[in-house]
């Protein structure tokens, strides 16, 4: 797992990374721009937040922790999520669609959020929300031939790899320190809240994941499979770790005994 300052310093050399050409004519069909416009608007909606009560919550959080630069690297990765909306509104921009103010998903999050200073709550919103960006976007790059609307997709897609890896790890982190009865407890609640999610996002989006090739089938298959290898792996990975110490301990002991 990666220190906060090693976040730091990756969030710093991914923002100065430019893998869109903004020369290239936007070139999109009219009926793809049918089955993807209302989604494409509500995501870049979403992407726009200014972050302010995550950064609250990480604040307080790395202060009763001792980590004071937790809260650079939770503010640079709010950045790059602002990145993906400023990118798919210079998209939308160009091919002369408004970039919407309201929409009843994001309204609707940004209402459960503001109440949230729990740091626990919002690494699960964010696994959960970056998991479904992840396919929404590959499902809105395969729904397209525009290239310069593909390349926006790729550079999304990039930076949700990390930004799941950085919002695990701090979620591992907490889940470790809890109590086993309220290890057992969390994952009900977690595995709750995540599958609730998707579904909303489904119904939300299902237009734009039909595009791409997902039907809900699909889709359930391929969400189930994220949650295996984020919320899914507390567990396994709380496990692996018992066992690496346990190994070190023992190889201690053996250096020990035959000195």
């Amino acid at each position: 797992m990666r220190t906060s300052q090693q976040w730091l310093e990756h969030f710093e050399k991914n923002l100065e990374v430019r893998r869109i050409d903004w020369n290239i004519a936007p070139a999109i069909k009219k009926r793809e721009r049918d089955k993807i416009l209302n989604s494409s608007q509500a995501w870049q909606l979403g992407e726009t937040s200014e972050g302010r009560n995550l950064l609250h919550a990480s604040t307080l959080y790395s202060n009763r922790i001792g980590d004071p630069v937790y809260p650079k690297a939770v503010s640079l990765f709010i950045k790059e999520e602002q990145k993906h909306g400023n990118n798919l509104g210079k998209y939308l921009d160009l091919i002369g669609e408004k970039r919407i103010q309201k929409d009843w998903g994001d309204s609707l999050f940004r209402k459960i959020r503001y109440f949230n200073s729990s740091m626990e709550l919002w690494t699960l919103a964010v696994i959960t929300v970056e998991s479904t960006a992840q396919l929404f976007y590959q499902s809105l790059k395969d729904a397209t031939g525009c290239v310069l609307l593909k390349q926006i997709c790729t550079d999304i897609l990039i930076d949700e790899a990390s930004h799941i890896d950085f919002q695990f790890e701090r979620f591992f982190i907490i889940y470790q320190n809890k109590s086993l009865p309220s290890q057992l407890l969390s994952i009900v609640f977690y595995t709750a809240f995540y599958f609730a999610t998707i579904l909303v996002v489904w119904f939300a989006h299902k237009k734009a994941f039909k595009a791409g090739g997902n039907n809900f089938r699909r889709y359930w298959l391929k969400m189930s499979l994220k949650y295996k290898k984020t919320i899914g792996r507390l567990n396994k990975t709380l496990k692996e770790q018992k066992n690496v110490k346990t190994k070190k301990s023992s190889l201690v002991a053996t250096r020990a005994t035959n000195a």
